[in-house]
């Protein structure tokens, strides 16, 4: 091996290291979130009810909640080991894709920027450490592209390539898009092989048809999937920018809408530089082995394909199904690809002269800016306090309660419902959650909904409310008792209570004791 292969090999081993301890950057900082509590609720449930659960959901597939319960009884629900379980994942998604990058035949200075690029990547930080399926997608993601490119390469492993597949395809519905991939490669690259992989294919289908058969019988009880996709808008050219500044995006993600969606003086630079080295590395293609053209455009395939499939379903289909976390298995090809052309530059060997100079310093150039941005973005980052995210509060609040005084809390949305639902679970013999409907002047986000199924949060209207004594919990940007619902509850003869307050940007959840007013 050369000196400068092993310094390499250092190198890549460095940027592992970085790559795992940066999803344990701020693991436990904030707490679950709805989508998380809702991984945690099907998990704590039998098999049985869990598929069905699972299934009444309608837009994912099971397998990935059944490794969460297996997961969980191991090692219970602290929220650092059921973050744990994403960063797990990622983690072993490192073995795949250094598999895959020395499938490809590319050298270790390409490997360590491929990797760092991903290490680095803010949304597959944020998606390393969310209890969802999305670690678990891209990590089965990567196994399935390894185990294609042997296929494609040497004609072995398709019985491992179809068992990846079939794991994919039962964690993520976008696992199709995968597939789909596949077979246009196969088409294009060596048509030879087509058979072997319609085969495969095949058995996807038949392997998949007792979910589809689920699903099928749930959609018979609620099939409004409107309400599960019916907030995503579809897809523009500034969804589509967004995304590929999402893509390259150092170490920072927008976890809410009040966040900037990127940090474009960062980002745009950074994309700037990885197209002038695309444009000078495809300047010399013609002098491309036969071999990393193959390799470049499988790579373009399944960077590029899944992102138009996603997008023009979005316009034909009856609601949008685009999501950046749903196409995470892009940002692999696209960091491999970025790598390949900021590091294979090519640069006249053994004659000095005026354009190799420029092309090597154009290199050296663009790499160490690069990784100047990169170093910005990072220390931008440490210098960040984590935001308090409005989520977070009812959690927080359902600590003030006496769980030994039993009472109903009214509640005014379905995600509050959920939330405080989880939040006292334990102790939900003391305490009843009631969802309140029909106050006008109260705005509902429709992307979160009580889960199918689920009957254990109660429902009513305005005139339902009741008793002598009772809790209700709300979101406002102040605590005003000319705001519903407090209005309605002293319109009624209730007295309102001191509240109990959890304050975030721009809005604040209150706790607050009714009483009947008996004067």
């Amino acid at each position: 091996m050369k000196l400068s292969d092993k310094i390499w090999l250092v190198i890549l081993a460095a940027v592992c290291v970085c790559f795992i301890a940066w999803r344990f950057w701020h693991l436990t900082d904030s707490c679950l979130w709805f989508d998380e509590i809702f991984s945690v609720h099907a998990a704590e449930m039998d098999f049985q009810n869990l598929f069905w659960f699972i299934a009444q959901d309608l837009i994912h597939p099971p397998f990935f909640y059944v490794l969460l319960k297996i997961w969980i009884s191991v090692g219970g629900e602290s929220l650092f080991w059921l973050r744990f379980f994403s960063v797990f994942f990622s983690v072993i998604a490192i073995v795949p894709l250094v598999l895959l990058c020395r499938e490809l035949k590319l050298n270790y200075s390409t490997i360590a920027l491929a990797l760092f690029f991903l290490a680095a990547n803010g949304c597959l930080i944020k998606y390393a450490q969310e209890v969802r399926m999305y670690s678990v997608f891209l990590c089965f993601a990567l196994f399935s592209l390894w185990f294609f490119v042997r296929f494609l390469n040497l004609g072995k492993n398709i019985w491992l390539l179809t068992l990846f597949n079939i794991l994919l395809i039962y964690t993520h519905y976008f696992g199709w898009l995968i597939v789909l991939s596949q077979i246009t490669a196969i088409i294009i690259l060596q048509r030879i092989k087509i058979r072997q992989i319609l085969t495969m294919s095949g058995i996807l289908i038949l392997g998949f048809v007792p979910w589809i058969f689920a699903v099928w019988k749930a959609a018979q009880v609620n099939s409004n999937l409107g309400q599960n996709i019916g907030w995503i808008q579809k897809p523009n050219l500034a969804t589509l920018f967004q995304f590929l500044c999402d893509l390259i995006e150092p170490f920072y993600y927008q976890q809410s809408t009040v966040e900037q969606t990127s940090v474009f003086v960062i980002t745009i630079p950074i994309l700037l530089i990885i197209l002038t080295a695309f444009i000078l590395y495809l300047i010399d293609w013609k002098s491309a082995t036969t071999e990393e053209k193959q390799n470049l455009k499988l790579l373009v395939i399944y960077a590029t394909l899944p992102v138009l499939l996603a997008f023009i379903a979005s316009w034909i289909l009856p609601y949008s199904i685009w999501g950046t976390r749903h196409l995470i298995f892009v940002f692999v090809p696209l960091a491999i690809l970025s790598a390949i052309a900021l590091t294979k530059i090519k640069i006249p060997p053994k004659e000095i002269n005026l354009p190799g100079l420029i092309l090597f310093l154009l290199k050296i150039f663009l790499l160490g800016l690069v990784l100047f941005l990169y170093s910005v973005a990072f220390f931008r980052q440490t210098g960040r306090v984590t935001p308090v995210y409005i989520w977070c509060a009812w959690e927080n609040l359902a600590t003030h309660l006496d769980k030994k005084s039993p009472a109903k809390i009214y509640v005014f949305e379905d995600l509050v419902a959920y939330d405080m639902w989880f939040a006292l679970r334990d102790a939900e013999k003391n305490f009843e959650i009631v969802k309140v409907s029909g106050i006008e002047e109260l705005q509902e986000d429709k992307a979160y909904f009580l889960p199918r199924g689920f009957e254990k949060i109660q429902t009513t209207d305005a005139d339902g409310i009741s008793g002598e004594r009772f809790y209700i919990a709300f979101r406002d940007s102040v605590f005003n008792e000319k705001h519903p619902p407090l209005r309605n509850l002293i319109n009624k003869g209730y007295r309102i209570g001191e509240p109990q307050v959890f304050e975030t940007p721009g809005l604040k959840a209150f706790l607050v004791e009714v009483r009947k007013d008996k004067n």
